[in-house]
């Protein structure tokens, strides 16, 4: 019967006799089996028997069975299947239960399955399966480690802004390093399109009263203000709806700060937030309530009362003094004994800060006293990793409260990133990381705000919300962890490092990151000569105190005797968005790229 419908599907195909390399290719993809092009040609050169370059419909059959019947899959539907030819809807059912851990499972749900993937019309009739429907099944979306549900926004948005991990970016504007490398409109771009909702943008003044993008007194290229804007309104809210913070490293004159409102306000339209949502809050607004909205970060003059009783009054040559607050005379020198770099705030572009005010760190117990809630600190990691260590109930409390962002120290002219993790830890709401740069950092970054539809904004733990919580990541109180166990199985299609042949020796890491006491590393053996389906068949346990903090990351290499180990690709994912049983797990390569169709099979 498979047989029958095997030959249906090719035999025109062979009409003209022997076909080549890019037909096989395209056919493999006519029967929905998904490859890659560099394994394909390799198998298609060990099955092709006269070494022309062609090959019969007999070898074609060879290599269709070698890339699609997996033993490991096999395995699986021969233990359910009664005759090892055919699944019935109920075994189907009993596996999906049994093995998936799926919760409501009925005959109609096995039915749905089998009606989507099984591509032999008489079967697909009789509501079964073939092992052809099971491979497709076993292949599909439906089977990802990822979760389903935590492809929506599934969290409660109506949280005040501060109860939530806000995915950031710092030095948006740069693609590379920091002294010499070009700014460019595309890190704007593709930090927007990774679900980036807090961009970094350094602002300076240029030429013909136009306000510039760079990064200051080095040589990075110029982007024009307007432009950078612009760019930032078309591809805002194109894979979130939720509010976009503009956190503006502002270095311009009032005149230019004036132009900078004047392209906000023409730009974004409505789309900028101006006023406060209610009378006289109190607490921030929630994601929700700023759907599609712009919020500017900056300095700002005097209290949101007083910004609301300007409003539509012309502001124009209104500059005051940030510290002080006095307005100044124009052209009048103030002489002071002390040097400080005093930076002039025009009213125009004060006006248009609302819930993200900036405001420069103290202390904590300045904060305590004193601190507003619309105001916002920046902690450099230093300083912040040193606040971690030695007040870490105090950086908790402040992170309940007031919106903290944290960003990567200044020495980092290569653009490299910190680890995240630590900061997620003690609730820092805006971890910036240079978005341009691939590693460990960003991995972590991209697999945590897999969660929540991708939209940018998590909800903290509770334990980092509540006021009555003494959490401490480092010293963990309230003990329920729970078991991770993880079957790594088999490896499919692995990338192939620069010595390109299907012959790589992989290995496998496992990592957990998240509060101190989780961090964990555990690997595979070295499978050799084998990157097209190495088998490990290797069980891995951990215990994990605080699956809310959690993420795992997979990451597979090829084995370097002389030159070390080379990446081939990782994953990456919160923990608590890991589905149970067999599982595939898409690789990405170092820049974020899809490696599909490599991917590592798994039971969890």
């Amino acid at each position: 019967m498979e047989m029958r419908w095997f030959l249906s599907k090719i035999q025109d195909d062979f009409r003209g006799g022997k076909i080549n390399l890019e037909k096989t290719q395209r056919l493999l993809e006519k029967l929905d089996i998904r490859c890659s092009y560099i394994h394909v040609k390799q198998i298609f050169k060990d099955n092709d028997r006269l070494k022309q370059g062609r090959i019969t419909i007999e070898e074609f059959r060879a290599i269709y069975r070698i890339i699609t019947h997996r033993e490991e899959i096999i395995e699986i539907f021969n233990t359910y299947s009664e005759n090892r030819k055919i699944l019935l809807a109920s075994n189907l059912a009993q596996f999906l239960t049994q093995e998936q851990y799926a919760a409501e499972m009925s005959k109609a749900i096995a039915f749905e399955i089998i009606q989507k993937y099984e591509p032999i019309e008489e079967v697909r009739k009789a509501h079964q399966m073939s092992l052809e429907g099971f491979t497709r099944y076993m292949d599909s979306r439906e089977c990802l480690l990822f979760k389903n549900e935590c492809g929506k926004v599934y969290q409660d948005m109506t949280h005040p802004l501060n109860d939530y991990f806000i995915s950031s970016s710092h030095n948006t504007y740069l693609v590379s390093d920091q002294l010499l490398g070009p700014s460019d409109l595309w890190g704007y771009v593709s930090a927007l399109v990774k679900g980036c909702r807090c961009l970094e943008i350094d602002c300076w003044d240029g030429a013909q009263n136009e306000p510039v993008v760079y990064h200051g007194y080095t040589l990075t290229s110029k982007l024009l203000f307007k432009t950078v804007i612009q760019a930032i309104h078309k591809y805002a809210f194109m894979t979130s709806d939720y509010p976009v913070v503009l956190s503006l490293e502002n270095h311009c004159s009032t005149a230019q700060q004036e132009v900078m409102a004047d392209n906000l306000q023409a730009t974004f339209g409505e789309s900028l937030l101006s006023d406060m949502l209610d009378d006289f809050p109190d607490t921030l607004p929630s994601p929700e309530a700023l759907k599609f909205k712009i919020l500017v970060k900056n300095k700002k003059i005097g209290t949101l009362k007083e910004t609301r009783e300007r409003k539509g009054s012309d502001k124009r040559g209104d500059n005051q003094d940030k510290e002080t607050g006095v307005k100044k005379l124009p052209g009048v020198m103030l002489f002071k004994k002390k040097k400080t770099r005093k930076l002039k705030i025009a009213l125009a572009l004060s006006d248009l800060v609302i819930y993200t005010k900036a405001e420069k760190f103290k202390s904590f117990q300045h904060s305590r006293l004193y601190q507003q809630f619309n105001e916002n600190n920046s902690i450099g990691e230093t300083q912040a990793r040193k606040l971690s260590k030695l007040r870490v109930h105090e950086f908790i409390f402040h992170t309940r409260k007031f919106i903290t962002r944290i960003y990567p120290k200044a020495t980092r002219a290569d653009s490299s990133n910190f680890n995240p993790q630590e900061f997620w830890n003690i609730g820092c709401q805006m971890v910036a990381l240079n978005f341009q740069t691939p590693g460990l950092p960003m991995d972590l970054q991209n697999g945590k705000f897999l969660d929540n539809g991708g939209s940018g904004y998590i909800l903290k733990p509770h334990f980092l919300r509540e006021s009555k919580s003494y959490f401490n990541p480092s010293n963990i109180k309230e003990d329920m962890p729970i078991t991770l166990t993880i079957r790594l199985i088999s490896g499919i299609q692995l990338p192939l490092t620069h010595s390109s042949s299907n012959k790589g020796d992989s290995l496998v890491i496992i990592e957990v990151f998240g509060v101190p006491n989780d961090q964990m590393k555990q690997q595979t053996r070295v499978i050799k000569k084998n990157a097209f389906s190495p088998r490990w068949n290797e069980t891995f346990t951990f215990i994990i105190h605080v699956p809310e903090l959690a993420l795992i990351r997979f990451v597979v290499e090829s084995q370097g005797l002389i030159a070390g180990n080379e990446f081939l690709g990782q994953y990456t994912l919160p923990l608590l968005c890991m589905n149970k049983g067999y599982r595939r797990i898409p690789l990405f390569s170092r820049m974020g790229e899809s490696l599909e169709p490599a991917s590592l099979f798994v039971y969890v």
